[in-house]
């Protein structure tokens, strides 16, 4: 159950924002997700633009959500529209070179330099999308050990006191993941199910 009182809005987005352990299964009246689609020209090794549809759930400081996630990415532009498990519009955030924006479902906003900060504002934690962006695409920082699968595909990053595993729906050499568990000594724990990737198309030129 969320908080009571002033922090309760900021438990809502922090519900929502990617945070979370991916255990819909509790919901179990919610239908099956769909197969997860990985195009082939949106490869893992290509920094290209995209756009992700998925489910994630978060465990941290002995709290635990679940939400829906749908994020475009282009360059330093992200959208990224954040959802109850049942489809409910709960924040929208939006980033770009001039800076980031948050926008609650009652209409309040909230605003930082960069997207990074505007996270770390709401959830109180260090989260930053450039590392996750980094994890989607299975890059290894410096200083960090990457295992892969038989298929030369990222298996499992350890970086400092982070942990990150990879789960596949296809047998494409380079398919992105379906699903990603993150987890951070001291109880941060995320799961992500990515139902969707789509490469987003290039901008036309002048």
């Amino acid at each position: 159950m969320a908080p009571a009182g002033g922090r309760q809005q900021d438990d809502r987005v922090f519900v929502l924002l990617l945070g979370a352990a991916l255990g819909l299964a509790a919901c179990t009246t919610l239908p099956p997700p769909p197969v997860a689609q990985h195009p082939a020209v949106l490869q893992r090794d290509r920094p290209q633009a995209f756009a992700l549809a998925g489910r994630f759930t978060l465990r941290h400081a002995g709290k635990s959500y679940a939400g829906r996630l749908d994020w475009r990415h282009d360059g330093e532009h992200n959208e990224l529209l954040l959802s109850s498990p049942l489809g409910q519009t709960m924040a929208e955030i939006t980033s770009d070179a001039d800076g980031a924006q948050l926008r609650t479902s009652d209409g309040s906003t909230r605003t930082a330099v960069n997207i990074d900060q505007l996270l770390q504002s709401v959830l109180d934690y260090p989260l930053s999308l450039n590392q996750l962006l980094d994890w989607l695409r299975g890059r290894n920082p410096d200083g960090g050990r990457l295992e892969l699968d038989p298929l030369g595909r990222p298996l499992r990053l350890l970086h400092e006191d982070w942990r990150v595993d990879y789960a596949y729906d296809s047998e494409q050499t380079q398919a992105l993941p379906g699903r990603l568990f993150v987890e951070r000594e001291g109880g941060f724990v995320l799961r992500l199910r990515i139902e969707e990737w789509q490469p987003l198309p290039a901008p036309e030129a002048p």
